[in-house]
């Protein structure tokens, strides 16, 4: 019973926005099985997504991407993220943190899910679709939805231009710019 109230207490405390969602893809020049091990190791996800990351690809696993891996704890990136679900080699979902812009919804320690799907699109080519949910109401939220409309487009150009020109060179990364949004 006392489950049931704390439950209900922390749904209320975050209003949910109704079918609100990122949505992107992209076309990477890699097979799809490269594009996977990008996105489940930690040696692929450190040559697109940032310098460091803890990656465990089993339910309940660790997705910590380190953006700024000597920053104190709390500030590195996307501290305390989870595996949501796996199904290899075409699916993962992941908890999200959110970013540090919005101070008040990182201290509250609460995430969204993101889900990558990866299916092939011609020889040697991955599509992946990408889509972030589980958005609350209110304009912290807002800041976050738009703070990461920008950040997902960059971080998924950088996986295209991994596989097009090498490894990201984190001493001085490309910050791709064009819009993956799917409408």
């Amino acid at each position: 019973m006392l489950a049931a109230v704390l439950v209900a207490s922390a749904a209320a405390a975050v209003p949910v926005a109704p079918e609100r969602a990122i949505r992107k893809q992209v076309v990477v020049q890699a097979p799809l099985a490269e594009v996977w091990k990008a996105w489940t190791t930690n040696e692929g996800a450190s040559t697109f997504f940032a310098p460091r990351t803890d990656i465990d690809p089993a339910v309940g696993g660790h997705y910590e991407i380190h953006f700024a891996p000597q920053a104190p704890v709390g500030s590195r990136g996307a501290e305390g993220c989870r595996v949501h679900s796996i199904v290899a080699p075409t699916a993962l979902a992941f908890t999200w943190n959110l970013p540090p812009v919005v101070p008040v919804l990182r201290a509250a320690d609460v995430h969204t899910i993101v889900y990558v799907h990866l299916e092939e699109a011609g020889a040697g080519k991955t599509r992946v679709l990408f889509t972030q949910t589980g958005w609350g109401a209110g304009p912290d939220w807002d800041k976050a939805f738009a703070y990461f409309e920008t950040a997902w487009d960059v971080v998924l150009g950088r996986l295209k231009l991994r596989f097009e020109s090498g490894p990201i060179d984190w001493s001085n990364p490309p910050s791709p710019t064009a819009s993956l949004t799917v409408r």
